[in-house]
Parts: C-alpha cells; structure tokens; sequence
C-alpha cells in the first residue's frame, strides 16, 4: 500500500489529466460551434440556390445563373406596398349587402378549406363568417385557365367541385383538389402568379376579391374596437381615462370565449382579473359554509362587469361566476391595469426635448440652397438606378465644396396616382424632418418630365453592403447601429410617423460613420390611438398585423428593429425562404417557433424577442416609457447614450470616402425647372 505522499501526488496527476480533459472538451465544442455556424451558412446558400434551380430547364452559363441567384435575393427583399385602401362609404355598402346565396354544405367546405390554410387560419371567426357569405360562385369548364402565370393577382378561390392542375413553366406541379384555397397572396397585394392553373374537369369555385376581403377586415376591425371602447367607457372607474388611454387598453385587453356552464370565476379562488361581459349572460352565486346548494344572488349581461376588486390588490374571490350559455368577456388582468393607471400612453414631447438638445442642430439648410433652382446643381455621377430613376452624386456650381444626392424619378413610371400621393407623403414628412439620424431632404423639383428630390449625401453605403461583405456583424457594431436606428424612430414616432420598412438596405452610414434611415414610401402619420390598414413593408420584416389586416401603428416598427437586429447579428432572417408564403405564414407563428443561432447572445435574444412579440402592445418600446424602455434593456448595458447623441462616440466603422472636390462636372439638369412648394400641387 502506497504512503499518503504517493496518493497525493496520484491524485494530482489525475486532477492535471481531468483539468486537461476539460480545456481539450472546451475547444472542441468551440470548433463544433464554428463548423455548426458554417454549415448554417452553407446550408442558407444552398438553399438560395436551390431556389433558382428546383424546376429543369435549359443550362445556363455559370456568370447567368450568379445573376439569376442575385436577382432572386433583390426580388426576395424588395418592399411590397399595396395600393392605398380607404373605407368609403360607397365600397361598404356593396361589401356588406353582397351575400350570395350558399348551401349549408357550401358554407361548411369554405370554412374548412380556410381552416386548413396556412394564411387564413388565423382570421377570427367572425371574420371567417362574414368572407364566406361574401365569396360569390364561379365556373371553369375543362382546359381552360383560371390562373395564367405572369398575370397580376387580385383574387383568392375556394375549389368546391372538380380538379385543377398547377402547372409551372409547361410542367405540372400537382392538383388542387376541392376543400383547397388557392391564390390567397393576391389578397394582400397585387402579386405576379409564378404558375398557371387550368381545370382538369369542369369544376365549380368560390372567388373573393381583395378590394371585398380588406373592407371586410377592416371594418371588423373598426367595429371590435369601437364595441371595445364602448365597453370600457362605460365603467364608471374608466371613464375619466382620456381617450387615447381606453384605446390603449383595447390593445390590452383579450377576449376569452366561455361555454355553458364555464366557471369564470370560482368562489375561495386568488384573483387578479377583471371581466366585462362582451356577449352573453353570466349567473353570479355563492355557496355559504354549511350548505350544499348555490344561492343566484343576481345575473349579469351585456355590458355588465364583475372582479374588479382584483385590479386593486389581493382579492380572493366570494362568489362563483358561472357562464349562462356562450358567453364572450374582455379581460384585463392587474399588470395591465396598472400600467393603465401608471400613465401607459406616454407624452413624448419632453423625452424628445431632452434627446433634441443634446443633438448637433441639423435643422438649417446650407444657405447656398435658399435660392438655388435645379440648373445650379452639376452632376458628378451616378450613385444608383432604381426602379423608376436613379440618383446622382451633385454639387452647387457656387460652392463644390457640399455634395448632395438627387433622386431623380421619371413622372411615366409614376403615372399611377397611389404612387405619387406616396412619393409625395414622404417629400411632406422628410421635409419636417430635422433629426441627426434621418436623411435630410431638402427640396423637390419638377419639370415636364421628372420629378427630382434633394437629400443629403450619405456616402458611407448602407447595411446590406456592409453585411454582404462581412457576413455578420459583432454585437459592438450591432449595437451602434441599432441605437441609431433608435434615436431615428423616437424622433418620427413623436411625431406620429410610422416608417414601417425598417431593413439594412434602408440604413446609411454618412462620411463619419453614423447610420442614418433613409426615406421610404412607406413612411406614413398616423393619429395618436388610429391605425392604419395599408400591406406595406418587406416580408420577412414586416409585422403579423400588417399581414392579418388587423390595422398597425408604430408598434409595427419595434417588431421589425427585432428582425433587424436579428439579421446583424447572425447575417440572416429568422422568417425566411424562397416561397412568400411561407415567410408570411412563419411571420405569424411568431418569434418564439424560430431556432436562434448561438452567435446570437442571451441578452441580444431577449431583446429580440420582446422586440417581436405578437401581440403589438406588449413590445418593448410600446409601453409607457416608450424607447427608454429599448434603452435600459441589458443588452445595451453600458452604452454611451449621450455621446451618440452628441456624436462623440466613436463609430465601428469609418468608411473611407473619396470627396470627388474639384472633379469635373458629368452633365446637368435642363432649364425650365420648378420648385415644389408645401402644397405639392401639380405633380
């Protein structure tokens, strides 16, 4: 037997092998993680590939099919806005008295078939109904087209009898058989058809048109609300809650559906809710100590409200309240209601003077632009070509040492007039637009053929050049130019703007390194407390309510800060792939379905996360502190607030910019331009 010295050291030595043991594991795992990262990215490229090659077809030469991947990634990413929809009195009475005569049969196929589809599963009940007694007949006799592929769509079929054949560039695909929907896409925007549907046999279809299923959408959600408000201002403890308030609880608040018999409340049982009858009656009981039989004590209907001892602290319950037939409620539980009370609507106005003076004034135009005209601006070169212009790189003849940028839009691709009011509404809130993290727009001119805007020069290129060339980026960049995304958004967001395509492609980096946003046509004010119903956005970005038609505000923009800070961080989408329709279906499910990279940290996750809740008043940046609320979240522990307002932080990146100073002119504009002033009259 060994002494105790040689047991000692034995154990060192089997303590050094374990401790070694340990570290080769720790690098091990570390090499895992890094070949589990590249596999991701092999397998996102292989994917994109796969996207432009999953039909035969003729080969193409290798130069061809790199650009057929590259157009399809632009095509991916491009901003989609439907034409603008109002509810105009005219639009919904043809809506609401359109009701074609259905079998029971009929009804029960249709919403089945919508009950089984990705997209519009998701719709309320209601709403399922009132499409449905909406939808109107049709037939297609055998060898004919329903669908033809390279048309524009504006319309969603339900299959009711006979077989449809999908066809794809001359090959079929597979057959619709009846019970399916298809076509659903065009009922959010006028979409390409990238297949063709003809009939196998005479068949019989249920067709509903977009312009009829946003009305009625939008109406649902104009008549929930206000039965919502109507509600809530009827309880005497709420009624002194400014407007705005109450509608902000209507956010907050869930409607839970009980069926006959439901014990809503329970006697003896903890409560922390609040009930207001919806629909339906409710019969509100006791059962006294000794007894075995329930007392009525009284019943409660429409209107009527019961538990709200619990939104002012402990309560446990006295009564049984037991559902008499279906009964709806809305319900607001004590966190909620105390936020309400706590001042959830925030006045922003103060915050903004705050974050305003501690910010280089950015407010003044260069003098030299007081009186300038289009003639005086030469042209250096082209930055860009879009897709109805480009822009260029100017100077003012009288001082070459400022540069600026000029989009220059052809009025013959604008011809349509939802396209100009869009052009125009963002020229009108740009112009108003003095903030440090927004690019300046300073003025609009027009001629007889083109339109041209006049911004600043951000010449450092935008995020998605920066992500393209890096593949991802540290948490210290992401987190820069998330806060300059940030301070871009408190400053449109107190001013009611909803900007709504939030992307890399959309954020600029100027000369010094600082990001700013730029404009967008989906730029749009919105009323304290108002929606707007517009589908509008990029998919993969764009927020579960824009895609439902349930109406959005700027809650809609933290949803898509999430994704883009999801897409710095780890280089790709968490809602992404080649078919549309699976981003938006995969959008819905919500944040909480997708996988996170492990490059993306705890901390980034949970603000992603609370970024991209479904439910749109429950975002962070959405509640009572607004942004502040992004800003002391731990993930930006410890950063400079102040010096990037004051533009005293250092940026991560300083690009390197050639000033083209002195260089030769590369043409101008033509005579005869006029400034377009604040009316924006005459386009």
């Amino acid at each position: 037997m060994g002494t105790l010295r040689d047991l000692q050291f034995a154990l060192q030595l089997k303590i050094e092998e374990l401790r070694q043991r340990d570290t080769l594991i720790d690098e091990l795992e570390l090499e895992l993680d890094t070949k589990d990262e590249l596999i991701r990215r092999l397998q996102e490229e292989l994917d994109r590939y796969r996207a432009t090659v999953t039909l035969p077809g003729p080969s193409e030469a290798g130069a061809a099919c790199q650009d057929k991947v590259e157009d399809k990634q632009a095509a991916k990413r491009k901003t989609i806005i439907s034409e603008p929809f109002n509810l105009d009195p005219v639009t919904l009475a043809l809506v609401s008295n359109r009701s074609c005569d259905k079998s029971q049969e009929s009804q029960t196929l249709i919403q089945a078939a919508f009950l089984k589809n990705d997209l519009l599963k998701n719709l309320d009940e209601g709403e399922i109904r009132a499409i449905t007694a909406c939808m109107s007949p049709t037939t297609i006799n055998q060898g004919c087209y329903v669908i033809q592929e390279g048309t524009n769509g504006a319309q969603a079929y339900v299959l009711e009898e006979g077989r449809l054949d999908v066809i794809k560039d001359g090959l079929k695909l597979f057959t619709i058989e009846p019970g399916d929907v298809f076509g659903e896409l065009a009922l959010l925007y006028s979409c390409t058809h990238t297949f063709s549907i003809s009939a196998q046999t005479d068949s019989k279809l249920w067709v509903i048109d977009r312009k009829s299923y946003q009305t009625i959408l939008m109406q649902s959600g104009l008549n929930s609300l206000s039965h919502s408000m109507e509600l809530l201002s009827s309880v005497p403890f709420l009624q002194s809650l400014p407007e705005d308030v109450i509608m902000k609880l209507c956010d907050l608040t869930e409607q839970t559906c009980y069926s006959d018999g439901d014990y809503i409340i329970r006697q003896g049982a903890a409560g922390d809710t609040f009930y207001i009858i919806s629909r339906g009656q409710v019969k509100v009981t006791e059962k006294k100590q000794g007894h075995d039989e329930q007392t009525i004590l009284s019943q409660l209907s429409d209107g009527q409200w019961f538990g709200e001892k619990a939104l002012w602290g402990e309560d446990n319950r006295t009564v049984n309240v037991i559902a008499s037939g279906d009964v709806a409620c809305l319900v607001i539980d004590k966190e909620t209601f105390k936020e309400i009370i706590d001042g959830m609507v925030f006045d922003c106005s103060h915050e903004l003077q705050q974050s305003q003076e501690s910010k280089p004034r950015s407010d003044k135009d260069p003098d030299l632009l007081s009186f300038s005209t289009l003639s005086d601006f030469q042209i250096i070169c082209t930055l860009a070509v879009g897709e109805f212009g480009h822009v260029d790189l100017v100077q003012v003849r009288s001082n070459i040492q400022h540069l600026f940028a000029m989009r220059v839009l052809k009025k013959k691709l604008t011809t349509n007039n939802a396209r100009q009011e869009l052009i125009l509404r963002e020229g009108r809130i740009l112009m108003e637009a003095f903030c440090p993290f927004v690019v300046r727009l300073y003025k609009m001119f027009k001629d007889t053929e083109c339109l041209y805007i006049l911004t600043e020069a951000c010449l450092g290129g935008d995020l998605s050049s920066l992500l393209k060339d890096k593949g991802y980026l540290d948490e210290n960049s992401t987190r820069f130019y998330t806060a300059c995304v940030i301070e871009a958004l408190t400053f449109l967001h107190c001013r009611g703007v909803v900007y709504r395509d939030i992307k890399p492609e959309h954020v600029v980096l100027d000369q010094h390194g600082y990001a700013k946003l730029v404009g967008s046509r989906c730029l749009k004010k919105v009323e304290v407390g108002k929606k707007t119903w517009t589908f509008c956005g990029t998919p993969g970005y764009m927020a579960p309510e824009i895609i439902l038609n349930k109406g959005h505000s700027v809650s809609a923009d933290f949803w898509s800060l999430g994704v883009f800070v999801f897409e710095l961080l780890s280089g790709g989408l968490p809602f992404s792939n080649s078919d549309m329709m699976k981003i938006l279906t995969a959008t819905i499910r919500g944040i909480d379905h997708i996988d996170f990279p492990k490059i993306i940290s705890k901390s980034a996750t949970s603000l992603i996360k609370k970024l991209c809740r479904s439910n749109p008043s429950e975002r962070v940046g959405s509640q009572r502190n607004g942004a502040k609320d992004i800003q002391k979240h731990k993930w930006f522990d410890g950063f400079n607030w102040d010096g990037l307002c004051k533009r005293t932080l250092n940026p991560p990146i300083t690009p390197k910019v050639e000033h083209p100073f002195n260089s030769a002119s590369c043409g101008h504009y033509t005579e005869g331009s006029v400034d377009l002033d604040a009316t924006w009259d005459d386009f």
